[in-house]
């Protein structure tokens, strides 16, 4: 008899319970049904919408408004979806010699199908290099090739770069100087979501990591390489800009431009009259057939109109330097940098890999007072080894092969530093790049 009244009273609770519930859902239904008539659609992002629909908009304006790329903590290597891009073009050619048209819709196209890589896209860059299919003829040559490979590893890891290493033609007639353009033509296809492809010559080292280039300056060019106005266009010389290391917008105007560059490459029929018409041109050019580097001149003397607004000849520091002048000077720089950082301890603290970006712009107050290129005692950004052939081994005749590859060593273990330091180590004689210390704590290196 006592349990009846217990029974009634449990029963009579959880009738009153459902009830809360109900009523509290119907409440939620009606706010839902009163924000839905209120907000029928949700609002687009109004900057991307438009500048979708203005065929004049480029792809990283388009982008720098993120849509639902927005919510993504990267981007997804995972989604192709199904809707037809230019990939689905029978016609299309990754060949240097098959034009492409209205390449910049094409890439503008793949990119709305895939909006994870919206976020950034106007500084994503491809790094590209490479090198010979066959062994090299020099003994040490792999080895070096291998560790200047490490090195640009080593720098885009720490950028959040992608970088492609080739060591296949992309056209079997365009060797040696001239197998980077069909190459880098190649990577703008493969890559839609890279704005820019950066070509670094195998024998060029970073020897800054810290540095970035700076995408500001040139955000009104598509060419950006290392030389002197002076040169090209007073003295006309074949070596007044160096071709080995050069950034290229994925654009139009690039594929367009490669293909007047390729022209005069070994695959035309043109060929060697190129070569008579590039050393007649430039007084200087000691060789007779035609490359990469005096056509590039050329065409910025013959059609300078139609190029020379979009070529940015950069000059105020180190896009690439010439090793001779560089490698004497850099245990100096080393001292130099140690200097600063016992007055910083910010500067000498230790830290994760991960977060090296951060540390190069707190030390940029400090480098003021460097200058930049010949002279500076700031880092030079690439050391280039022009002329000494590492994988041939046929170095330029004006200084021995022991210089190259002394110099090579010295500049590789400089960089190398800048790496180890993360992990806790340091090579204490640059010539030596077997041996390595224990970073003590707290003492920059």
């Amino acid at each position: 008899m006592a349990k009846t009244p217990l029974r009634n009273k449990a029963s009579s609770l959880l009738t009153d319970g459902f009830l809360f519930v109900g009523g509290a859902m119907v409440a939620l239904l009606l706010v839902w049904a009163l924000f839905s008539f209120v907000n029928p659609n949700p609002v687009p992002n109004p900057n991307f919408s438009s500048l979708a629909t203005d065929p004049k908009t480029t792809v990283s304006e388009l982008f720098s408004a993120q849509d639902c790329a927005e919510d993504t903590q990267g981007v997804n290597l995972s989604h192709d979806p199904p809707a037809p891009t230019f990939y689905d073009d029978p016609n299309l050619s990754y060949s240097i010699e098959k034009p492409i048209k209205n390449w910049d819709e094409k890439r503008r196209e793949w990119l709305k199908h895939h909006p994870s890589f919206a976020a950034g896209v106007g500084d994503r860059i491809l790094l590209v290099s490479g090198s010979q299919p066959k062994p090299c003829r020099n003994p040490i040559g792999d080895h070096l090739l291998l560790r200047f490979f490490k090195n640009k590893v080593d720098y885009c890891r720490i950028h959040g770069y992608d970088i492609f290493y080739n060591n296949a033609l992309f056209h079997p007639k365009m060797a040696t100087f001239w197998a980077k353009i069909p190459l880098v033509r190649a990577a703008m296809i493969a890559h839609p979501e890279a704005e820019w492809i950066w070509w670094v010559d195998s024998d060029a080292a970073f020897t800054d990591m810290e540095f970035k280039l700076p995408l500001e300056r040139y955000r009104d060019h598509n060419l950006v390489v290392h030389g002197w106005p002076h040169l090209i266009y007073e003295k006309k010389s074949w070596v007044s800009l160096n071709a080995g290391v050069f950034l290229i917008r994925n654009c139009q105007w690039s594929i367009d431009f490669m293909e007047v560059w390729a022209s005069m490459g070994p695959q035309t029929p043109h060929y060697d009259a190129w070569g008579k018409t590039l050393k007649s041109t430039f007084k200087d050019k000691i060789f007779p057939e035609s490359d990469d580097q005096s056509a590039l001149v050329y065409l910025l003397l013959k059609e300078k109109e139609k190029w020379a607004d979009k070529i940015y000849v950069e000059g105020e520091y180190y896009f690439e330097g010439y090793w001779l002048e560089i490698v004497g000077t850099l245990n100096n720089l080393t001292d130099k940098y140690v200097e600063i950082e016992r007055g910083v301890r910010r500067l000498r603290r230790r830290h994760a890999e991960k977060v090296s970006e951060y540390y190069g712009e707190l030390r940029e107050p400090y480098l003021k007072e460097a200058g930049h290129g010949r002279g500076s005692w700031r880092r030079p950004f690439i050391t280039h080894f022009t002329g000494c052939q590492p994988c041939s081994g046929d170095h330029n005749q004006m200084y021995s092969g022991d210089t190259c590859w002394n110099g090579m060593q010295r500049a590789l273990n400089f960089a190398d530093n800048q790496v180890l330091r993360s992990f806790g180590l340091v090579h204490p004689d640059l010539l030596d790049s077997s041996s390595v210390s224990p970073l003590p704590f707290d003492f920059p290196g």
